[in-house]
């Protein structure tokens, strides 16, 4: 991957709060606390700063993208990126550089704003349609049906998608079988080439090869001298405990392949969890509503109350338990490392439709003793009228 502007601005140590010494290991763990803290799907209204870590993981977490960064910021602390001139003298006769020398500079430009001289690669197959050396490929997004079950407790599964893979004919040379590409003779296999101008000279991709140093004379029939070719597949997944709808995971270079020698892109699953007749989820937490008699939450009583893993809890209900009312049963939620999350019970008082003789005397009976206690909740209502 070609060096980046943005390298220059940002530093991306400091946004995953780490230093610059910091182990793959750390720069890790630093990146999967901030993204949890920061996720758009948890915490609304922070896209901008998690898209601000993904990007500074996406480079230091990259152990070849890190040293390129490294190198990157060096010269930008040393002077170079600021002032590509600096170590200049002026004298009585004329300019002069000193530790390097003029195709150095030239390079060194090259390489801080992405037109690195690409010295003895490996060749590909040469870009079509003027494309300049390595192309990263697509990012693509695949949906992945859930049960609610996966979804809370974590699966390991495969998602089905079609994209660009490497070329099974060629195996990305983009050449036809038997026959291989050749250096190309315009830049002599560098896939760059000088540009002078005045005293300075500059290096630019290739227009013979698009960068890439090579050519092929005759291209895969299968790819066209693409060196991919698009393709159902499968990919294995792995999709986190207490994974809720909509939410979208993303897997790092499982996307299109790259072409010419770049980077696959990404995927990025979109998860669609079914519902389930008996639980809710919120985020860490299940929910479950559970029916009680007007007598049981009026006289107090122990209810059974159903769990994901199907082993019941027992669960007091005070006596006056009102329609609503939510009690916590902990570490019955979504499993999770460290603190699992728990299970919110609302219970909701049923009202029958129809009474048995028995049940109507009853009731008639109850209303009779509580009809001063009717009025006077209706009190407040005749007051507010007036």
């Amino acid at each position: 991957m070609a060096p980046q502007r943005e390298w220059l601005d940002k530093d991306y140590y400091k946004v995953l709060g780490v230093s610059k010494d910091a182990s793959d290991k750390e720069i890790a763990r630093a990146y999967r606390k901030l993204a949890k803290q920061y996720h758009p799907d948890a915490h609304p209204g922070s896209e901008e700063r998690f898209k601000e870590i993904s990007a500074a993981y996406d480079v230091v977490g990259d152990p070849a993208k890190r040293k390129e960064y490294d190198e990157v910021r060096s010269l930008s602390e040393r002077g170079f990126a600021g002032n590509p001139f600096a170590g200049a003298s002026a004298n009585g006769s004329g300019t002069t550089f000193s530790s390097f020398g003029m195709d150095d500079l030239g390079d060194l430009l090259g390489n801080i704003f992405g037109r690195a001289t690409r010295r003895g690669r490996a060749g590909t197959a040469g870009a079509p349609g003027g494309a300049l050396g390595p192309q990263r490929g697509q990012d693509i997004e695949a949906v992945l049906h859930l049960s609610f079950a996966d979804a809370v407790h974590g699966a390991t599964t495969t998602v089905n998608v079609t994209s660009d893979v490497v070329c099974s004919t060629c195996h990305g040379s983009g050449a036809a079988p038997g026959t291989a590409p050749t250096t190309c003779p315009v830049c002599g296999g560098r896939g760059v080439v000088n540009e002078n101008q005045g005293m300075f000279s500059f290096s630019q991709p290739c227009p013979a090869c698009g960068g890439t140093g090579m050519k092929v004379e005759v291209p895969c029939p299968t790819c066209h001298g693409r060196g991919t070719e698009r393709r159902a597949r499968q990919v294995k997944a792995r999709i986190p405990p207490g994974v809720e709808d909509g939410q979208r995971i993303r897997l790092p270079r499982r996307g299109g392949a790259g072409r010419f020698g770049g980077q696959p892109g990404d995927l990025y699953v979109v998860v669609r969890v079914a519902p389930d007749p008996v639980f809710t989820q919120k985020g860490r937490d299940l929910q479950v509503r559970v029916p009680i008699t007007f007598a049981e939450a009026a006289l107090g009583t122990t209810v059974s109350v159903p769990t994901l893993d199907g082993k019941p809890v027992s669960v007091k209900v005070p006596a006056g338990t009102r329609s609503g009312k939510v009690f916590r049963v902990k570490g019955h939620g979504v499993p999770a490392p460290g603190r699992p999350g728990d299970l919110l019970v609302s219970f909701d008082i049923d009202v029958p439709s129809k009474l048995s003789a028995e049940q109507k005397r009853a009731v008639e009976a109850f209303a009779r003793a509580s009809e001063r206690e009717g009025n006077k909740l209706r009190e407040k209502l005749g007051a507010a009228a007036r």
